[in-house]
């Protein structure tokens, strides 16, 4: 078994998303480690170039040049990461009531045509089947309540995009309040750490 940790966690030691993660990685039994730190290796943007040979290659089934497939070799290689892997887990923190823009820049490198998902007959399916993903947010304010709940696109969003590749186990944990008073932020700390290791031994075993 394998294990992706995808992180973003730009605070490092006072970042809680990371605090998250590592008491994840402290319960992981028995599994392959792989770490994508992306604000080591920042993931690749669309532009012309390698829209354009994704296009051609991916939609159009079409052969492109040495150039065009060496605009798609970070994106590719990402990709292959996410196929290998049977577990992914990925921390980081809500910046403006979503996902970071490399958070993003990495599913955008991932969600590739015919390779974590595909169409048949006019109908998208994902092809990631039979993985397990967790997801781990820490936001200042709180969205799970009224009247904040309509601004959380962080969580949210992510859990929409592994559904969209077809991932059959889907879990996510909101650490929010981390801008309210230190009881507040320990007590809520306190709680997702348990919820995240609850996960980790349903599915490390003890």
């Amino acid at each position: 078994m394998k294990t992706l940790l995808v992180k973003y966690t730009p605070r490092e030691e006072r970042s809680t998303s990371k605090k998250l993660l590592d008491a994840f990685r402290n319960e992981i039994k028995n599994s392959e480690i792989e770490v994508l730190d992306l604000c080591i290796n920042v993931p690749d943007m669309f532009n012309v170039e390698n829209m354009s040979a994704y296009i051609h290659r991916n939609y159009l089934k079409e052969e492109i040049s040495n150039g065009q497939t060496k605009s798609l070799t970070k994106m590719d290689a990402m990709t292959r990461q996410i196929k290998s892997a049977d577990i992914v887990v990925m921390a980081f923190p809500m910046h403006n009531f979503s996902m970071p823009a490399p958070v993003k820049a990495w599913f955008d490198s991932v969600m590739l045509k015919g390779q974590t998902w595909d169409t048949s007959d006019g109908k998208y399916f994902g092809l990631m089947n039979g993985k397990k993903a967790l997801i781990l947010v820490s936001s200042g304010g709180f969205y799970t309540k009224e009247p904040m709940m309509n601004w959380e696109h962080a969580l949210s969003l992510t859990k929409i995009e592994f559904q969209f590749m077809g991932f059959s186990d889907i879990r996510g944990i909101l650490n929010e309040g981390m801008n309210a008073g230190d009881q507040a932020q320990a007590e809520n700390l306190g709680k997702s750490i348990a919820e995240v290791k609850k996960i980790a031994i349903e599915w490390y075993g003890n």
